[in-house]
């Protein structure tokens, strides 16, 4: 093994040592204070740019061991947002699911037509108001083709950590943000088809469809060989690894050969085995994984990602209308909605703030559009301040919306008692 070689390997040990380090002691930190850990965590990846060979994570830099070394962790983050994707499906109630089917759709659908009308109209106030078919009015819509995208990696880890996945509405939020990122690449190729004058952007939507059946098909007779196997080999060791594989071969083919994300394919295969009778097995051998090394290094880097460098007076004006609406944009529609399918007020509240979350599907659009002439370099800093508010605000809203009624009052009568008690001592 030649020097170079051994330099990038040595970088790569001691920046994934840092990262793993660092994001787990400040995700405890946040849980100690009453925010959950993958708050913390995104809080660690925009602290370790301040390290030399951190600061431009995802550029170019001059030094070929650091690019490396950073485009290693990239990779990593990858593979673990697809373990906390698979780990999703595997703990997915399929019977709630088939059951929200209908209503999931609903709210996905105004999930992704809320945010790109309000999306639209507010990039059209600073790009100005033009007619149809001129260059600022595909980047206004643009604009709002970026706010549709819905990451929920980040709201399943939240909804683990509460115990709330299995429950009516975290299979709702699951279900809707997974139909929400099929819907939203059937908009970005209709916006990229028709701003290039290509068309060809109904292939999409028969690509989606191809892919839907595919999965039943190969699904369902990957189900039966799990099933098979696992009557004759119950808990065995295997199981996960036979799992993870497939897992990693569906994120592969939705990606490469149907354009779909690669997070959707993962949470698919989990949904294909969570059925199995030794699915919760096999969720806590892939958890272990995720929760030690791969999760740390994805939340992490969402913070590492982040340069406000370049942020000007009218960026930040545009960033923080962007941000505004796409926070307030999906709490509208899929909240509204919500509410008009039967869930109540609570319910739709919390079903909004899941489906605000923005990650790495929004970077993908974003860059997308970066490659076609749609948005500019400059405004690409305002996607990831998106991206970096909901992901550190939505697990903290969505802790208090889970909170029954029941414990702030049992909290408020603690410290009432607490208070008496205080002052008849004192008396």
């Amino acid at each position: 093994m030649n020097l170079p070689n051994t330099e990038i390997i040595l970088q790569i040990l001691l920046s994934v040592g840092l990262i793993v380090i660092v994001a787990k002691y400040f995700g405890i930190l946040a849980r100690k204070i009453g925010i959950p850990e993958v708050a913390g965590m995104i809080v660690a990846g925009l602290l370790l740019r301040f390290i030399p060979w951190f600061h431009n994570y995802g550029g170019t830099d001059s030094n070929v061991i650091y690019n490396e070394a950073n485009q290693f962790i990239s990779y990593m983050s990858e593979i673990g947002v697809i373990l906390i994707m698979f780990s999703a499906g595997l703990s997915t109630n399929l019977k709630s699911l088939i059951e929200s089917g209908i209503k999931s759709t609903i709210i996905a659908a105004f999930g992704v037509i809320t945010p790109l009308i309000m999306g639209t109209i507010m990039a059209m106030c600073f790009f100005g108001f033009t007619g149809f078919g001129t260059i600022e009015f595909f980047k206004s819509v643009f604009i709002g083709t970026i706010l549709t995208a819905t990451s929920v990696s980040i709201t399943v880890a939240v909804l683990k950590e509460f115990g709330k996945i299995k429950t009516d509405v975290g299979q709702t939020i699951i279900s809707s943000a997974i139909i929400d990122d099929v819907f939203g690449i059937i908009v970005l190729t209709i916006v990229l088809g028709v701003s290039s004058g290509n068309g060809g952007y109904f292939s999409i939507i028969l690509k989606t469809v191809l892919f839907f059946v595919c999965a039943l098909v190969v699904g369902f007779i990957i189900y039966k060989l799990f099933k098979w196997y696992d009557k004759r080999h119950p808990r065995s060791h295997r199981i996960p690894i036979y799992a993870l594989g497939v897992a990693l071969i569906f994120a592969y083919c939705a990606e490469k050969f149907f354009g779909i994300a690669d997070i959707t394919g993962a949470y698919i295969a989990g949904i294909v085995l969570c059925n199995l009778h030794d699915a919760s097995y096999m969720e806590s051998k892939i958890d272990i994984n995720s929760y030690m090394f791969f999760s740390p290094v994805f939340f992490a880097g969402i913070g590492l990602k982040t340069d406000l460098s370049g942020m000007n007076m009218d960026l930040l004006w545009f960033a923080i209308a962007f941000v505004i609406i796409g926070c307030v944009s999906k709490i509208i529609g899929c909240g509204g909605i919500s509410k008009c399918l039967g869930y109540n007020w609570r319910e739709s509240y919390q079903i909004g703030l899941g489906m605000m979350v923005r990650g790495e599907v929004a970077l993908i659009v974003a860059t997308k559009g970066l490659s076609c002439g749609l948005i500019d370099s400059q405004y690409f800093t305002a996607v990831i301040l998106l991206i970096i508010v909901s992901s550190m605000l939505v697990p903290i809203l969505l802790k208090r919306a889970f909170i029954p009624k029941s414990e702030h009052n049992s909290e408020e009568k603690s410290i009432q008692s607490s208070e008496q008690t205080s002052k008849q001592k004192s008396e």
